[in-house]
């Protein structure tokens, strides 16, 4: 697979300059193609048929599933090879979780362990800490887990009131406080725990048979009942220097990299999920019949299932074109990407909200589908849909994610406004025009002064900007490193309808910022100008139904 780079300057949006040059049309290596079918066995014949055991809280399958998939590689796809992984990278992960994605709850487990629960030991341990935690995390010896928050620590994570006090003589630290809501709490044997120092907040190791340590009940969850949530209880846990993970007071920073790079696990698992959520729904469209046929033969169905596939190929790819730059940049940067994962929030949180939001969407769309069936136990999208509601809350919320968007792109803007592409030649007349809105919006906030000073009804308009701009110029590329009608047409629809969205948003952006009248009808004639010639995006859909029908989904 050979790279070919031409950036413009330091974009943060998808630049068609940056493609995946192949000699195929498939996305896959050959490599890929055979990690996909090893999961896809893996899942469909260890852990699918384990998911009620595993709902009944049989910690005992849960660790044997970790065990396996240690012996399959999958733990291991970002450690480095001198701790027993496999060094592969981010978008080898990215493959990995999107296909675990199809093991319900168990795939929660499985992305917290490899990412929150192993990656802070991969970019913030000690070479002690690498050595002893990094080959026992890989093998699925031991399970990781992740203990940020708390119970008056949500979103705001960093004002934790666990504590950590030095002892007098310096010889450790006591730990006490509880972390809630703890994804495997029951099954894990290290814990990543952040706690206030006198310099601020700090990650601490801490192991599950240390004196002081105990978890509490499992919660009672509305959905991924098959992973392990509680109460992580911390009462006077002596910790040695060499516990410390990182440097005393900046813990923050594990936090904030670490999670940039949970979200973008998440969007992949929500993926998989969404995929998996199609195709139980166009297998149930072929085989319910009424009024003498199949129900898949009916035009709202079949535009039910455009509008998957579109949300589906929008996140998709999102994601992958995001690990692809990950990836060149941790080359660039000989593994050690910590300097540049901040360039990323953006881009990170987008894929979160999208992925999240696609997989609410399919899932809710296959329950209609499945008609009063989708609502009973006996079928799988019961269950996805009871587990898909909280990957809105995951990894921070989608709100606060939008907030991040927003503002790590203003950052970005203030400092050199080459983050937004040059578009001026661009052949998807869409693109160019919605680049062009959003810098009509950025010039007005600036004239009127206040840019710096958004509040977050602004802001979050802002993000819904900049996210459908962000996954037009993704699925734009995708279709053109495909090069299949199918996706070409998902393009052309995504494109479009995004626009009328970023249209939208500009507007009412637009008319909250202009004091006059005069200079808000100005402005609007302005956006109204462009020469955007819609398509028959109706037409568009009906061939997209079909092909996901003759597919069995994506």
């Amino acid at each position: 697979m050979e790279k070919v780079n031409f950036h413009d300057k330091d974009s943060i949006f998808p630049n068609k300059q940056w493609i995946l040059k192949e000699d195929s049309t498939n996305p896959f290596a050959e490599e890929e193609e055979l990690l996909i079918g090893m999961i896809e066995k893996f899942v469909e014949e260890q852990v699918t048929p384990n998911l009620d055991k595993l709902e009944a809280h049989d910690y005992e399958i849960a660790r044997e599933l970790f065990r396996a998939t240690g012996e399959l590689g999958l733990l291991g796809a970002e450690v480095p090879e001198a701790y027993g992984g496999l060094e592969m990278g981010k978008r080898m992960a990215g493959i990995i979780a999107e296909k675990m994605g199809f093991g319900g709850s168990f795939s929660v487990s499985f992305n917290i362990h490899t990412g929150v629960g192993t990656l802070p030991f991969v970019y913030f341990g000690s070479e002690k800490q690498k050595t002893r935690y990094l080959p026992k995390l890989v093998s699925g010896e031991w399970v990781g887990a992740y203990a940020l928050t708390e119970p008056d620590a949500g979103s705001d994570a960093l004002s934790a009131k666990t504590t950590a006090k030095k002892a007098v003589d310096g010889s450790g630290w006591t730990l006490n406080g509880e972390k809630q809501w703890i994804t495997n709490a029951h099954i894990a044997q290290v814990y990543v725990v952040f706690a206030n120092t006198s310099d601020g907040i700090t990650a601490f190791v801490v192991e599950r048979d240390q004196p002081g340590v105990s978890v509490g009940p499992e919660e009672k969850k509305l959905g991924i009942k098959g992973s392990s949530t509680a109460t992580l209880i911390l009462e006077d846990v002596r910790l040695k220097e060499e516990d410390i993970l990182g440097e005393v007071g900046k813990g923050h920073k594990i936090a904030l990299n670490i999670l940039n790079l949970a979200r973008l696990k998440l969007a992949f698992a929500n993926i998989g999920t969404s995929k998996q959520a199609l195709r139980l729904a166009v297998e149930y469209g072929k085989e319910r019949k009424q009024f003498k046929q199949p129900i898949i033969h009916f035009g709202m169905v079949q535009e039910k299932l455009a509008n998957m596939a579109l949300e589906i190929y929008g996140a998709e790819s999102a994601a992958y074109y995001t690990v692809n730059r990950l990836d060149e940049t941790e080359q660039d940067n000989k593994g050690d990407i910590l300097e540049r994962l901040s360039d990323y929030a953006m881009a990170c949180s987008i894929n979160k909200v999208k992925a999240s939001e696609t997989l609410d969407y399919v899932i809710d769309e296959a329950v209609q589908i499945h008609g009063g069936y989708g609502y009973m136990q006996e079928y799988e999208v019961e269950r996805i849909y009871r587990d898909a509601r909280i990957n809105r809350i995951f990894e921070g919320t989608n709100e606060i994610n939008r907030l991040t968007t927003a503002k790590a792109f203003l950052k970005q803007y203030t400092k050199d406004s080459s983050v937004i592409l040059s578009v001026e030649k661009e052949e998807n007349i869409f693109i160019r025009y919605a680049n062009k809105l959003l810098r009509t919006v950025l010039n007005a906030l600036s004239e009127t002064g206040e840019l710096p000073h958004l509040d977050q009804f602004h802001l979050h308009r802002l993000a819904l900007i900049l996210e459908d701009i962000y996954l037009m110029q993704a699925t734009e590329i995708k279709a053109m490193l495909e090069k299949d009608s199918l996706y070409i047409n998902l393009a052309d629809v995504f494109c479009e309808e995004a626009y009328q969205r970023v249209e939208k948003h500009t507007i009412a952006l637009l008319a909250s910022i202009s004091e006059e009248m005069e200079t808000y009808e100005e402005r609007i004639r302005e956006v109204r100008s462009f020469p955007v010639l819609y398509t028959n995006i109706i037409a568009k859909k009906q061939t997209i139904a079909k092909e996901m029908i003759n597919r069995n989904g994506f």
